[in-house]
């Protein structure tokens, strides 16, 4: 499952920092620019751009909205969302699982995911559209990789609570922000906004996310803990 859009989920930020690195290396700032640096000798850019000081930021298509909106709502659940993942992954690597790959892939496709939110369908050019196309691939490898882990995994006849050692308890918090960036993306589909495939890939990450939650449990030997009702 190779990601093709290299754009990241906070557009703004790292198109204007491509922006300055550009005009860094060309040693042709523009006077609007010249804030960006520490020095004359110190020509390193800053990371902040100062932009969004007044509450509103940039989509990728150049409208400027609130912060509030629901398109940087859902931009910043996906965000958040890839950063939980690659705190799971740490520990998956820590224990050795093999499919630590399959997460380096999630978190490159969850920046194409950010890629198609950012770009309103509405104010989109071709070009945007072409740019931050979603491929329906990416579903169908999900979906691949949850029927393995399901063939070795023992059939689930309780409720699962979040357990089974640091491995799948991260996997199980990663699944949850997961539900959340899909309730903040779906609005944005229905409107017709962003591509059906990115809420449909956010549902299939989630069973992804539980079902890996499970066979790092099972591989590293832990006990997941079963719901029962308190007395």
């Amino acid at each position: 499952m190779n990601s093709v859009i290299i754009r990241p989920a906070l557009l703004r930020c790292f198109m204007r920092t491509q922006r300055i690195i550009s005009e860094h290396r060309t040693h042709k700032p523009r006077c609007s620019d010249r804030s960006s640096y520490a020095t004359e000798d110190n020509k390193s850019p800053k990371i902040y751009t100062k932009t969004g000081d007044k509450g509103f930021s940039s989509t990728f298509t150049g409208e400027r909205r609130p912060k509030e909106d629901h398109i940087f709502e859902a931009l910043g659940n996906t965000d958040e969302l890839s950063s939980a993942i690659g705190l799971a992954r740490e520990f998956c690597l820590d224990k050795g699982h093999i499919f630590t790959d399959q997460l380096d892939k999630i978190q490159c496709i969850l920046q194409d995911v950010g890629s198609n939110i950012a770009t309103p369908q509405s104010s989109a050019r071709e070009s945007h559209r072409k740019r931050t196309k979603f491929s329906p691939q990416t579903i169908t490898d999900l979906e691949t990789w949850i029927d393995h882990f399901t063939e070795e995994l023992p059939p689930l006849t309780n409720f699962i609570l979040p357990s089974g050692g640091k491995s799948s308890a991260a996997l199980h918090l990663a699944r949850t922000i997961c539900r959340r960036a899909e309730r903040s993306v779906a609005p944005i589909v229905r409107s017709g906004e962003a591509d059906p495939d990115v809420a449909k890939f956010l549902n299939r990450l989630s069973d992804y996310l539980f079902t890996a939650a499970r066979y790092a449990a099972m591989k590293e030997t832990r006990e997941e803990k079963i719901y029962r009702r308190p007395e």
